[in-house]
C-alpha cells in the first residue's frame, strides 16, 4: 500500500510543524506516511527550524535540524492526501488558497487527531516550556493519527 502523503502547515514553518513532521516520522516509522511541512507565510523559506524546536526534538531523540522552511504552493493541494493546519487562522488561510476539489483534505490537526477543536499554540514568543507543551500536544496527536492510519491500511 502507498504511504499516506501528509502536509503539516503553520505560519512560518519553523516551530510547530517541523516538530510535528519529525515526531510523525519517528512515531509512524517507515512506509506508513510520506510527510512534509510548510508555512502559509514566506518569511522563513530555506531557514532551519527554531533552535528551541530542535532542542526539544533532540531531547526526545528526534533530529529535525536538517529540515528547511518552505511556503505552501498550489501543487501541494494535489500532491498531499491530508493537509493539517495547526490553528484556525492557518486553516482559514489554507481554505482560501485551496481549490474546491482539495477542500476535503484540509483539517485542523487536533480536531482530526484527538477530536478537540483547539489550536496548537505558537510557541515562538515562549520559552523552552512552551516548546515542551507543544511537543507533548503534537506527540499525542501524531500517535493518534498513526493509529487511525494503521486501521485504514
Amino acid at each position: 500500500m502507498e504511504p499516506v502523503r501528509i502536509l503539516f502547515v503553520c505560519l512560518g514553518n519553523i516551530c510547530r510543524f517541523p516538530l510535528a513532521e519529525g515526531i510523525l516520522r519517528d512515531v509512524a516509522g517507515d512506509g506508513l506516511v510520506d510527510v512534509d511541512s510548510a508555512g502559509t507565510g514566506g518569511w522563513h523559506i530555506g531557514d532551519p527550524p527554531d533552535q528551541r524546536s530542535i532542542a526539544v526534538a533532540r531531547k526526545y531523540g528526534i533530529d529535525i535540524a536538517g529540515q528547511r522552511g518552505r511556503k505552501v504552493n498550489a501543487s501541494d493541494f494535489k500532491a498531499f492526501d491530508l493537509i493539517f493546519a495547526m490553528d484556525r487562522s492557518n486553516l482559514a488561510n489554507l481554505r482560501a488558497l485551496a481549490p474546491h476539489e482539495a477542500q476535503h483534505k484540509l483539517h485542523l490537526f487536533l480536531d482530526y487527531t484527538l477530536g478537540t477543536i483547539s489550536d496548537v499554540p505558537d510557541p515562538y514568543h515562549e520559552g523552552p516550556e512552551g516548546f515542551e507543551t507543544v511537543y507533548n500536544m503534537l506527540f499525542e496527536g501524531c500517535r493518534s493519527l498513526t493509529g487511525r492510519l494503521e486501521e485504514r491500511s
